[in-house]
């Protein structure tokens, strides 16, 4: 370990005085004795500090004061106790009987107690500048005092007026000062090897970082943290950072405490990250971090495209899309139109017509595609949970809710694209909702005080009558032509006869690989001859993904095509119930029906597969919850 680099500031007396003391310690460290007046004392020591030729500085009196006020440096001042008045008075007595003490800043009491036993006169007084002591040694000598007792300015001043002074400090008080700057100056090396460390370690973080004592004078910067200051050096500066860079908003006066804020720093925004650390359970420090905004939006856009919770991700691209008839290719010519846009569009269509598959091909052709994609069910979701879900909610916004919060669903979706599958089943008060979302572009959790941003394009999807339901004030008028800018009226499967084929062929592909068969699918339909000519489809494409679900099911176990009895699979097919004959879903032209009419299914359905809900919806391609809407939405015989 280098020796401490101790500057010992003083005036010749005290040189002189500490000679001895010098001497002792030149094996225990560097000294630099300087000698100046009271003027030029800071100017020197500044000059040193600029060089890093010190780590202490040794001084008395006013020049220990002085330095103490103005330098960020230790000063390790030689103290006047009275045990040196007393040494000094008494050499004093030896030529007078008449003695003034002038220190600096104040006086010594315990003297006035004992200077009878030394049977001498004594006068004391203090003084705080240069002026002060000379103005004082004059009175001295008016009244007639000639030895006077005090530092090595006071006897540099009481020379020129024609007084003898006699020095105040012991060689035991110069020794005790050397052995306080030994001890400050070890103090300043640990310091200085940590702050070191410091440097080290910030010179090589890519983020912005410095670090400052407790009272805000900076310790260290690294390069990202001067770039992002605006500051033209490599170099960091000296001195708080209040002066040096009020906008860092660096707290003063209060105890340093973690804390997050937002800063505008050469035309960026800036999150600004403060974090106090500990010596010995203290806080001596913190470090402040700056994230750039726009990287912390980039972080955010990854880590929402990895955390899906509860949703799906867009598979599927209009080139997954199968289908060449026309009423087909005018709808996903439209879409294709539609994609690159950032408006809402509106999928209606029969129940299984592909909405979901159509939403997910529009966002993956959209600037978004990459981004998240969130699909929900309006329909399935309980009403309860519907605005928790689609808003998400704070920590105690009501009995039951997840501890520190839930992201939405609208926030799970931001930058991306939210699908709202069954729209005209969300509740009216969350319909309110939703359009301010659409107007405002921001959400407010359950239990929140401040709303959220959120940059979400949204696809919405019925196969109910809205526009009839506006006018029955079951849906708001305005959030239905918010919704309505973009419509994409998807064809029912009976409408797509030239699809039928491909669109078997490729279900049932799909379901004889889920089976374990290596079977051609073409080839299996070619045998089996599915006598569905005529079929309604009243499930649509859903309802025929099913049947060849079915088909694959109940060729599981067959050795190969030619040990199939196909006579067998009759039971697979479409029942005649079911045929285009019945009024179906897709009779009316907006590819909805009235509620009787879907209830007449339903209860057909039931009756055919003797009440087992299941199987009923199987055969008609929908879900079980949606059989039971059907169900509900008859209308009830009445009462005798």
């Amino acid at each position: 370990m280098a020796l401490p680099r101790l500057c010992f500031m003083s005036y010749r007396a005290i040189g002189e005085r500490a000679q001895p003391v010098l001497a002792e310690y030149r094996e225990r460290a560097e000294i630099e004795v300087v000698e100046g007046s009271f003027e030029r004392t800071l100017d020197l020591a500044r000059e040193r500090l600029a060089r890093d030729s010190v780590d202490v500085f040794v001084s008395a009196g006013s020049n220990a004061s002085l330095l103490r006020q103005h330098l960020q440096a230790p000063v390790a001042t030689i103290q006047l106790t009275g045990f040196d008045i007393l040494q000094a008075l008494i050499e004093a007595r030896s030529s007078t009987g008449r003695v003034g003490i002038l220190t600096y800043g104040h006086t010594i009491p315990e003297l006035d107690s004992v200077k009878d036993l030394l049977n001498i006169e004594v006068r004391q007084c203090a003084y705080r500048t240069p002026e002060d002591a000379r103005q004082t040694l004059a009175s001295f000598r008016a009244e007639g005092y000639r030895v006077v007792v005090g530092s090595s300015l006071v006897l540099e001043l009481a020379r020129e007026l024609g007084l003898q002074g006699i020095l105040a400090y012991s060689l035991d008080s110069i020794r005790q000062g050397f052995d306080n700057a030994l001890d400050l100056a070890r103090v300043r090396q640990l310091e200085s090897r940590r702050y070191a460390q410091i440097h080290g370690v910030l010179h090589h973080l890519q983020d912005a970082v410095l670090a400052a004592d407790r009272e805000g004078r900076l310790i260290a910067a690294n390069p990202a943290m001067l770039k992002a200051l605006g500051w033209p050096g490599a170099q960091a500066p000296q001195g708080r950072l209040a002066a040096l860079w009020p906008e860092l908003d660096w707290p003063v006066g209060v105890p340093l405490q973690a804390r997050q804020s937002v800063l505008r720093l050469q035309q960026r925004d800036w999150v600004a990250n403060l974090m106090p650390w500990e010596d010995a359970g203290e806080v001596i420090g913190a470090t402040l971090t700056l994230y750039a905004a726009t990287a912390i939006h980039e972080a955010d856009n990854r880590l929402r495209m990895r955390q899906r919770e509860d949703q799906r991700s867009a598979r599927h691209r209009f080139e997954d899309l199968i289908g060449d008839s026309p009423p087909w290719r005018v709808a996903c010519d439209e879409a294709r139109r539609f994609a690159p846009t950032e408006l809402p569009v509106l999928i209606t269509g029969e129940t299984g017509t592909g909405k979901e598959l159509m939403a997910q091909a529009l966002h993956n052709a959209s600037p978004r595609a990459g981004r998240p994609f969130v699909a929900v069910n309006c329909a399935a979701l309980p009403e309860g949970l519907m605005e928790s879900e689609l808003f998400g909610h704070e920590d105690g916004a009501f009995t039951g809710a997840r501890r520190g919060g839930r992201r939405g669903l609208f926030e799970r979706a931001h930058t991306g694209t939210l699908f709202l599958d069954e729209i005209g089943d969300l509740p009216l008060h969350l319909q309110s909702r939703l359009l301010r979302v659409l107007q405002e572009g921001e959400i407010q959790r359950l239990g929140a005080a401040a709303p959220i941003p959120v940059d979400v394009r949204v696809l919405a999807a019925t196969h109910q009558p809205l526009h009839e339901w506006v006018q029955q004030g079951r849906f708001r008028a305005d959030l239905y032509y918010r919704l309505e800018v973009l419509r994409l009226a998807l064809p029912p499967l009976r409408d797509r006869a030239g699809d039928l084929d491909r669109l078997a062929t490729a279900l049932l592909g799909q379901s004889l690989r889920r089976q374990g068969l290596a079977w051609p699918a073409a080839e299996v339909l070619r045998r089996a001859n599915p006598p569905w000519q005529g079929h309604a489809w009243p499930g649509n494409v859903r309802e025929l993904s099913n049947l060849m679900d079915r088909l694959a099911v109940a060729l599981r176990g067959v050795p190969g095509l030619d040990a199939v009895s196909w006579e067998s699979l009759a039971d697979l097919w479409p029942r005649p119930s079911l045929d285009s004959t019945r009024t179906t879903p897709g009779n009316r032209s907006n590819g909805t029906a009235h509620p009787d009419e879907r209830a007449t299914l339903a209860r057909q359905a039931l009756e055919q597969h003797r009440g087992r809900h299941q199987d009923a919806a199987r055969a008609l391609g929908v879900s079980r919850a949606t059989l039971w809407r059907w169900l509900n939405q008859a209308p009830r015989p009445a009462g005798p």
